[in-house]
């Protein structure tokens, strides 16, 4: 499966030479299909095996236990959520509101400020023939913090961008929670449609924003305007210049600095466009990532209000497979920087999925800082010759070089870019683009994820500091409401294993996620979507397992083994009995006195009839384990062990809880032992001794003899009181039969519910489906019943209008 991906998408032949012009698909798709064929071993194969989550959990088990649901809001169109963690509030930004809520605990009352958009407006939005519902309100799509008490706020305002200042403040005496009166234009702050992905960061008093400046969103640029005093001065990207941007969707912004000279700060930009470089007909997407200087003020002849150290490089996330041709995913959807200790080289994740119409798939990349300037320092790209092609530029590169701020420390000529000369202005503005890619940090995504029900749209990442060193935890926001948390683990030969701990269903309905927030402090995690707000635990340790061995195998670097339970992991704590290892999630090393012996497990006796199923429980302790039945045969019979692997005949089908035997025969009789196989953990589950009763001793003739089998006599008196008897069929209960008065036989009408289970005239599965119908029928007639009800009340209150007066 990997193989036809990688040819249909590949790129180049070379992750070294991504920007060069595609390889025909077709050649591609024909060297491809003569390789060889690949055995199970191979690495390219292992690359797309899909590992399941270790705990999954429904929208009703998190309703009824680690997470809290904010349903406050009436307005809703929820997109944007801004935390503070010092001073404990939350805000959320929706249709016509915004909310302020406490982080501790979302179920606490709650404020909330009315900020419609004007009527005019309103007005206007409808007679352009936008929906009144879905487009003319104001949906309040940025916050920024701006300083201790005053945030930043931006709507769309009925496609007017409007902004304005929040302010917020808290004290022992009293709280304020208010809209300034003054409302400025948010042109080139904030997007007009609500639907439409932007980017913004307000930082030293200027705000940087990547949007769109029109009501058709057809002028997008990157934006600086300032958000204090009375300067309206702006800088942007050239309009309608497609080597700047090419049709752009913004993803993401930062403020990161170069060096320690304040004059080297850059913001950097995500997002993803159009790729110049692909060809005029091919509508590749690329994703992209660019800086630019904080002291940028524009050229002083050319490139006027324009920006004059603008960047761009391209973001690969790919698979490398055989023949060097590479699975690319293409498509940025999100982007998370990692602050560490040094705030100059934070690391970098990025959600990307693919643009094949062949197979959907999402991945995780992991970039450094010094790969992103690695890639702005390298060379340039420049179209040139007859075609036009992009190669790598060779020529004479001005000085400074284009690109670097303006510094009185490094060169007193350059104070500011207006002092620059005009061949590096001249140079920049036709070579915005670097030839070199940024690369992702092993050469390959951390974690993929190919073909699965959903795509990754949302990404948080936290350091956690476990036993063996930290660990990234990844929190995944996907399009249909779930939270996928995993981690990347770094093996000895510097391979990565993705491990997914859990998979949570967040919103009952699916919708995607569109804003994620992390608190380290509270240890909680603020999921939003447009149907409301959820607040989770970042760790659901006890729900892993009762003993040591089922803890050290979850590998969630929030949780160990305390001696007793699986609980939150402290660095800080002292207790010797603490048992983690999450890079090899090896029990037998932690926890060697929790070996389970298979014969201490209790053997539960099962009857079966020939010709009949039957099904033996046993239910895995986690989605990661792997089932393996063995049947033992009687001692009457050779001593002999057989595995039952899915490869057997069709009798034996291997279910999420068990062993279903669709019909039974006489050599089926035996000793059944389930074990749970986990990574290089074994344990025994169940034990089952199935009998089988041949389907003539079921007859009346032969009915007396049958029932001289001391252990089928016993279950016929007293039912599955008789311990380690299941019953029949392996039902886990029966219905106890009394004892004949005057003789030791159970009643007739035992005999005869044992014929109708047993003899080949009704079977198991006909009876359930006969019972199932009859379930149907009720539930039908009661629908029925209630919508005739419902008809007549309807119609009397349409004879019986009430009287209001006057």
């Amino acid at each position: 499966m990997p193989a036809l991906p990688a040819g249909l998408q590949a790129a180049d032949l070379s992750t070294r030479r991504a920007t060069h012009p595609l390889i025909p698909a077709m050649f591609l798709f024909l060297l491809l299909c003569v390789q060889p064929s690949q055995s199970r071993s191979d690495p390219e194969l292992r690359t797309w095996r899909q590992t399941r989550p270790r705990l999954q959990l429904s929208h009703s088990d998190l309703r009824n236990g680690s997470a809290l649901y904010w349903e406050g809001g009436v307005s809703g169109g929820y997109q944007v959520l801004l935390l503070d963690e010092d001073r404990g509030w939350l805000l959320v930004g929706g249709k016509d509101h915004i909310y302020l809520l406490s982080p501790d605990n979302l179920q606490r009352p709650f404020q909330k400020i009315h900020w419609p958009a004007a009527q005019e407006h309103v007005e206007h939005c409808r007679l352009a023939g936008k929906s009144l519902e879905r487009d003319c309100a104001n949906f309040v799509r940025a916050l920024q913090p701006f300083n201790k008490t005053h945030v930043y706020a931006c709507g769309t305002g009925a496609f007017h961008p409007q902004c304005t200042y929040l302010q917020l403040s808290h004290n022992s005496e009293r709280s304020t929670f208010k809209l300034s009166h003054t409302v400025e234009s948010g042109r080139g702050k904030c997007p007009f449609s609500p639907r439409e992905p932007f980017t913004v960061r307000l930082t030293d008093g200027e705000l940087y924003a990547g949007t769109s400046v029109d009501f058709m969103g057809a002028n997008a640029a990157i934006f600086r305007t300032s958000v204090q005093g009375s300067s309206q001065h702006y800088l942007r990207t050239e309009a309608y210049e497609q080597n700047w941007l090419n049709e752009p969707d913004f993803v993401g912004s930062f403020s990161i600095p170069d060096t320690h000279s304040p004059d080297d700060d850059k913001v950097y930009f995500f997002f993803k466009e159009k790729a110049v470089e692909a060809g005029q007909w091919d509508r590749r997407v690329y994703s992209r990532v660019a800086r630019v200087c904080k002291n940028d003020v524009g050229g002083k002849r050319s490139l006027i209000n324009r920006w004059t150290t603008f960047l761009k490089a391209r973001l690969v996330c790919s698979v490398p497979g055989p023949s060097g041709v590479d699975t690319h995913f293409d498509e940025l959807e999100d982007v998370f920087v990692l602050e560490t200790k040094d705030p100059q080289n934070p690391t970098i994740y990025g959600v990307f999925k693919t643009s094949s119409s062949i197979f959907r798939g999402s991945a995780v990349c992991v970039y450094s800082m010094a790969s992103i300037r690695a890639a702005f320092n390298g060379p340039f790209a420049h179209k040139e010759g007859p075609d036009y092609r992009w190669v790598e530029y060779k020529g004479r590169i001005p000085y400074p070089r284009p690109g670097t701020c303006p510094s009185e420390t490094y060169d007193a000529r350059h104070k500011s870019t207006k002092d620059f000369p005009d061949e590096v202005v001249s140079f920049i503005r036709q070579h915005q683009l670097m030839w070199e890619p940024v690369l992702p940090l092993g050469g390959r995504p951390v974690l993929t994820r190919v073909n699965s029900p959903y795509l990754l749209k949302k990404v948080v990442v936290d350091r956690v500091e476990a036993q063996d060193g930290p660990y990234d935890v990844l929190h995944l926001g996907t399009d249909d409401g779930k939270v996928v948390k995993a981690v990347s683990v770094i093996k000895d030969n510097w391979e990565t294993e993705e491990v997914i701990l859990e998979e949570l269903t967040v919103f009952q309905t699916p919708t995607p996620i569109l804003s994620m927030e992390l608190s380290t402090k509270r240890e909680q995690l603020y999921v939003c979507s447009e149907l409301g707000l959820v607040q989770l635990s970042l760790q659901r340790c006890e729900l892993y397992g009762a003993d040591c061995a089922e803890c050290c195998l979850s590998r969630d670097p929030y949780c160990s083994w305390d001696g007793q339970t699986c609980s939150r992991y402290f660095p800080t704590s002292r207790r010797r009995a603490r048992r983690q290892d999450v890079k090899y999630g090896d029990p037998w090393s932690q926890c060697p006195v929790t070996e389970e012996d298979s014969d201490s497990v209790e053997v539960k006796v099962v009857y079966g009839v020939e010709g009949n199923s039957t099904f033996l429980e046993c239910v895995p302790r986690s989605l990661q384990t792997e089932l393996n039945w063995t049947l033992q045969l009687p001692e009457n019979q050779q001593k002999t062990v057989r595995q039952l692997s899915l490869t057997d005949e069709d009798r034996f089908l291997h279910m999420k809880r068990g062993l279903l035997v669709q019909r039974l025969e006489l050599t089926d009789a035996g000793l059944y032992t389930c074990t749970a196989q986990e990574r290089f953990y074994s344990q025994v589950l169940g034990r089952y001794r199935v009998h089988i009763i041949p389907n003539n001793s079921l007859h009346p003739a032969r009915y007396q003899q049958n029932l001289n089998h001391p252990d089928l006599l016993s279950l016929l008196r007293t039912g599955p009181a008789v311990a380690g008897v299941s019953g029949f069929l392996g039902q886990s209960e029966a219905v106890p039969l009394p004892p004949h008065r005057n003789s030791w036989l159970p009643p007739l009408r035992s005999y005869k519910d044992l014929q109708m289970v047993g003899t080949n005239s009704l079977s198991v599965d006909e009876y359930c489906e006969h019972l199932w119908y009859r379930e149907k029928r009720r539930q039908q007639k009661l629908r029925s019943l209630k919508l005739k009800q419902e008809s007549r009340k309807a119609r009397v209150r349409r004879n019986n209008p009430p009287e209001f007066p006057l």
